[in-house]
């Protein structure tokens, strides 16, 4: 166990940690089975003690997620938005696109901003802006603040937890990364509940 933490500890405080976390982060937005917050956490809890820098870790993190969703998003606008166009008028899957245009231009940053704490749930979310052709300018803005507050996130849960854990690194790896699942399953579970209320609503 020694030598894997030594081995964690030299590759996460070389400088080739900050090309890791950018890759990471923009793989994640469009490939969500590459675990992001993980990597930001890990980089962060050794960031307690001294290196590398997490500010410097935090706006990495921040620009990755941020290119990896306009990745996601001009996915979603070249091939997505051609399919919608083809779908005949009177099909569920034409009402439903429609349904998520409306949703996007009532509500986009605020499910944008949500989502981007949700791993999958980002993914889906910036292609279908693509798909419906969100404007480009709206969505560069409030994914910049998604990106940032959720870089900022990640960063402080790993770096607060290297400070409380500082004799004993993988625990405090551990208590960041149960934080932000704990995090993700609180998210996921006022979604549901708020989809939930709007359909008793509904009846």
């Amino acid at each position: 166990m020694e030598s894997v933490l030594d081995l964690l500890h030299h590759t996460v405080t070389s400088p080739w940690v900050y090309l890791v976390v950018f890759v990471v982060t923009a793989v994640d937005a469009f490939f969500p089975a590459v675990p992001g917050e993980t990597v930001v956490i890990t980089a962060s809890v050794f960031a307690a003690g001294g290196e590398p820098n997490v500010v410097a870790v935090i706006a990495v993190a921040a620009f990755g997620a941020l290119a990896g969703d306009h990745v996601s998003y001009g996915i979603g606008r070249g091939g997505g938005a051609h399919r919608v166009a083809r779908l005949p008028a009177d099909s569920r899957r034409r009402a439903g696109s429609e349904w998520a245009r409306r949703a996007v231009d009532r509500r986009g940053g605020m499910i944008l901003t949500t989502a981007r704490y949700v791993p999958g749930g980002r993914t889906a979310v910036t292609l279908t802006m693509g798909a419906v052709r969100y404007p480009l300018r709206s969505f560069v803005l409030y994914d910049a603040l998604a990106c940032g507050s959720w870089a900022v996130y990640c960063g402080l849960l790993g770096y607060f937890g290297g400070l409380a854990f500082a004799r004993d690194p993988v625990r405090g790896l551990l208590v960041g990364i149960g934080l932000s699942i704990a995090v993700t399953g609180l998210v996921e579970v006022a979604r549901w509940s708020r989809r939930r209320a709007r359909a008793t609503a509904r009846r």
